[in-house]
């Protein structure tokens, strides 16, 4: 309920013989009745169109405003099935008592308390029936796009029928940017039967078709140029944020569902998969399959989300290390997709500058993970217990075979770990449960990144950087972050060594540094990863120390030695080019889709 109606204007009962008859409304001092001279008749007006449908039964009636409840009663008599009411307007309600009862679906407040004159004469009516028998739902929400998705939902489950909003003309008044909203998006709806429309055979034959679901990540950007070379058709629906918040965005799916009528639909990170499940259940009615590429750590992600279990719902993961866990939590396709390369992008150069600023003997490119620690641990706010060890506790779960810092604190520290699940949220546990995880990794990074000192090392990266290794007794230079795309390809051939240390969210797998900095004719000394062997062959394709401290020693080899460096960049370069570019990966989420659905 809006917490400003009563500022917005005054209710009044208005009686007859202690019964109520209206409704007066006061706004900025001028007052109308609810009903006026007409009466019920008045509300009854608002069938209408009700009234002329050939089929009653194919719509879904959405009453915007419930007014003195004359044409709800009326409907009620008239029809049998589902309809909902939103109205919002608990000055109102608290006169009318109409929504006593109701099961309120999207609210901010509770219902009004009953007790009212009608609400004591509406015990034994149609009304209080159907309430009880939750034949009506009802939405009482403040922003009309949560609204909205509430009855998209609702939609979903009552076969995906249009909807047929009926408005109240004075509510219309009250608050025309909110109920003249609902109204032009519901009538909108009935425009089209999308499912109907919708329904067609996936993988029926020619290239797969991909309904793209996008934002500013960088690696979508990989994808559609894969898309491009290998010919797939695509299309691109952008989003504004990361989630499904309004019904703009369910429209525009629609709408490209129609028209492209892709096969599957793919995001990254389940990017645009809102917490209250409405696209998943969408393109569950739409038999549309969605294929999720986790390219970060799902269960950081995934157990925020209520409703994502779906059969249409096919997840990759970069891990291994996730693929048991992410089905024991009930996810019936999982399967690996680790990361590659975008050969075109990063591109074997035709010469290297024998001068040039950001020359090196070696260089590490990263960030500190202080300041993304530091944030989270703000917005957190996290009691005593759990900050007063939290560097210790990082520095064992970084050492730990447990793959996830819940399992780790479940299965191994029990104190803590009731104080993790007496946080208030899911949002303060993700935080507290990224925080241990950037710590562990930012620990990590400082004691690999530390091995370089001894050789002048360049740092790219943030600031935090000063701050992890300060007044070292072997000099360093630190460059400011550079971009992914437009500097990166350019910036690994500079120097001799290319070092890399992986993320604690990934203990098992390899990041994107192994595929990129070898496609690019370059070097890159990284840390021992068991998944790499699936990848590569160490020691012939690729370099690596498996702890911190064998790396100086790797290093002055490899700084002496051109010759096992440039057959080891041969080797890897081969490799990556046969099998670990971004249009082998899109080929092989493709064969994969078409062979659970198609």
């Amino acid at each position: 309920m809006s917490h400003t109606s009563q500022d917005r204007y005054r209710a009044e009962p208005v009686l007859h013989e202690n019964t109520l008859a209206d409704v007066r409304i006061t706004v900025a001092g001028k007052s109308m009745l609810m009903l006026g001279a007409g009466g019920g008749e008045r509300e009854l007006h608002l069938l209408r169109s009700f009234r002329e449908q050939a089929e009653p039964s194919g719509t879904l009636p959405v009453l915007l405003g419930s007014g003195m409840g004359h044409a709800l009663r009326a409907l009620l008599e008239q029809y049998d099935g589902p309809l909902a009411v939103v109205d919002k307007e608990l000055p109102i309600l608290q006169i009318t008592g109409l929504s006593d009862g109701a099961s309120v679906q999207i609210a901010s407040t509770p219902p009004p308390a009953s007790g009212t004159p009608a609400a004591s004469s509406a015990g034994q009516d149609v009304l209080a029936t159907a309430l009880r028998e939750g034949r009506i739902l009802w939405i009482a929400e403040d922003d009309p796009g949560r609204a909205l998705a509430g009855l998209t939902r609702w939609q979903m489950e009552h076969g995906g029928k249009p909807f047929l909003p009926l408005a109240h003309p004075l509510y219309l008044r009250l608050q025309r940017d909110y109920y003249g909203t609902l109204r032009e998006h519901l009538s909108a709806s009935g425009t089209f039967d999308f499912w109907a429309k919708a329904s067609y055979n996936k993988f029926a034959g020619g290239p797969p078709r991909l309904l793209l679901i996008t934002s500013q990540y960088f690696l979508m950007g990989e994808i559609i140029t894969a898309c491009q070379r290998l010919g797939f058709p695509y299309h691109l629906l952008t989003l504004d944020n990361d989630e499904v918040g309004h019904t703009e965005f369910v429209e525009r799916l629609l709408k490209a569902v129609l028209e492209f009528r892709p096969d599957f639909a793919f995001t990254i990170n389940h990017l645009g998969v809102d917490r209250e499940g409405v696209l998943t259940d969408l393109l569950e009615k739409l038999q549309l399959p969605l294929a999720s590429w986790f390219v970060d750590n799902p269960h950081l992600i995934l157990y925020l989300y209520n409703r994502l279990i779906s059969p249409w719902t096919a997840i990759f993961t970069w891990d291994t290390d996730n693929i048991t866990s992410l089905r024991e939590q009930g996810f019936r396709h999982v399967h690996y997709l680790p990361l590659g390369t975008d050969p075109v992008r990063f591109a074997k150069p035709s010469s290297v500058p024998s001068a040039h600023p950001l020359k090196r003997d070696i260089s590490f490119v990263g960030n500190s993970m202080v300041f993304k620690v530091a944030h989270r641990m703000k917005a957190g706010k996290f009691p005593r217990v759990l900050l007063s060890s939290y560097r210790q506790l990082a520095g064992e779960f970084a050492e730990h075979e447990e793959r996830s810092v819940r399992a780790f604190l479940r299965n191994h520290k029990p104190e803590i770990h009731a104080a993790f699940t007496a946080l208030d949220s899911p949002e303060r546990q993700l935080s507290y449960e990224t925080m241990i995880t950037w710590e562990a990794t930012r620990q990590y990074r400082a004691r690999c990144v530390a091995q370089t000192l001894p050789f002048r090392p360049l740092i790219v990266g943030d600031k935090g950087w000063r701050q992890t290794l300060p007044e070292q007794p072997h000099p360093w230079d630190l460059h400011p972050e550079i971009g992914y795309y437009d500097e990166l390809p350019h910036f690994y051939p500079l120097s001799t060594i290319n070092f890399n240390c992986t993320s604690k969210q990934m203990k098992g797998a390899v990041n994107q540094r192994v595929f990129d900095v070898p496609a690019t004719g370059s070097f890159v000394l990284t840390d021992w990863r068991v998944q790499m062997e699936d990848l590569f062959d160490p020691g012939k394709e690729v370099a690596c120390y498996h702890t911190p401290e064998e790396a100086p020693d790797l290093i002055r080899f490899y700084l002496r030695n051109e010759a096992a460096r440039t057959n080891i960049i041969r080797a890897a370069r081969k490799r990556i080019l046969a099998e670990h570019s971004y249009e082998q990966r899109v080929t092989a989420l493709v064969r994969t889709m078409r062979d659970i659905f198609g």
